[in-house]
């Protein structure tokens, strides 16, 4: 009798052992790719948020018409930016989004070119689906305390070829330079840009990899993060 308890306590334990194990691996697996959302998609000027592209006549669409787009421009509402990075999340693959709202900037624009501009992105307030997440970026990964802000400056004008109409878009190369996190690098990067019935609009993603602004790629608690990833801009424009 206690030799057949024994036993089943024995079948019991291994059984327990082995659904354990396969809890550890589906677990993960089931929470990221049924329960957990998906990522946003990349910011866009095929979604641009608060903003009219329609083209629809109005006064101030007919005004900025008019005007044409020579002159000083400047960051307004409807704008943001943020990261876009793979993680390692128990094993599976994610991408991790974080964005904000709070983005400065002006741009000076002469013919077609835009001969001098910047934006500046406060990244203490950059949120993504994550507390903890955000918690990590803040602190150890970004040192939002010391270094509150990641900034990109034109060094070279952009030539967009031609000054488009209500509605259109237009693409040009931008070079500049990327101060994040104390470091400074040149960066190019594509942009797109869409004039709009009272301003402008300009869209692009600047690559980044981490070990050029001394940041270490994050790696705690199953998460390990790749050492390149993406700041993503839309940037709604103003007259300033």
């Amino acid at each position: 009798m206690a030799g057949s308890i024994r036993r089943h306590w024995k079948r019991w334990l291994i059984a327990g052992a082995a659904t354990a194990v396969v809890l550890g691996t589906a677990g993960p697996y089931v929470y990221i790719n049924y329960v957990q959302d998906k990522p946003p998609a990349a910011l866009s000027l095929d979604n641009p948020p608060g903003s009219d592209s329609s083209g629809s006549s109005s006064g101030s669409g007919e005004q900025a018409g008019q005007e044409g787009v020579e002159g000083a421009w400047r960051v307004g509402s409807g704008s943001q930016a943020g990261y876009r990075v793979d993680e390692v999340l128990f094993g599976q693959n994610v991408t991790a989004v974080g964005r904000t709202e709070e983005v400065t900037g002006e741009l000076e624009i002469k013919g077609n070119r835009a001969v001098s501009g910047s934006f500046t992105v406060d990244l203490a307030s950059v949120k993504s689906d994550s507390d903890q997440r955000d918690g990590q970026f803040r602190g150890r990964v970004m040192n939002t305390e010391r270094y509150p802000e990641a900034t990109f400056e034109l060094t070279e004008p952009v030539d967009f070829g031609s000054t488009p109409e209500v509605g259109e878009r237009v693409s040009a190369e931008a070079t500049g330079e990327l101060t994040v996190h104390g470091e400074t690098n040149p960066v190019s990067f594509d942009l797109d840009a869409q004039r709009t019935a009272d301003g402008f609009r300009v869209n692009g993603s600047i690559p980044v990899t981490f070990a050029d602004y001394g940041i270490d790629a994050p790696n705690f608690g199953g998460i390990a993060v790749e050492d390149e990833g993406d700041i993503e801009f839309l940037l709604a424009f103003d007259r300033a």
